[in-house]
């Protein structure tokens, strides 16, 4: 394992739109670090928005666990008398 400090991410404030970063340190498996700089792949870049992704995955799953009753409930009370303005539907 090999730990590295990405020197690319600095402190800053956010600017145009661009996220604020934090410098951080991170253990990584040498040999996939290896193939990754030799195929040219940003780590901050792909570390950054793996992360991303996996806290969007899990707040959705937070959310669906926390509203589960209700979005039970609501399926049944739809089951059982159908869509809101259903009779005015023209298709």
């Amino acid at each position: 394992m090999l730990i590295i400090d990405p020197m690319m991410i600095h402190d800053s404030i956010r600017t145009q739109g661009k996220a604020l970063k934090k410098a951080t340190n991170l253990t990584l498996n040498t040999e996939v670090l290896a193939e990754a700089k030799k195929l040219g792949i940003n780590i901050s870049k792909a570390c950054d928005a793996f992360l991303e992704s996996l806290v969007r995955q899990e707040k959705e799953r937070l959310w669906k666990l926390e509203n589960a009753d209700f979005i039970v409930s609501y399926n049944k009370n739809i089951e059982d008398e159908g869509l809101p303005l259903d009779s005015w539907r023209t298709f």
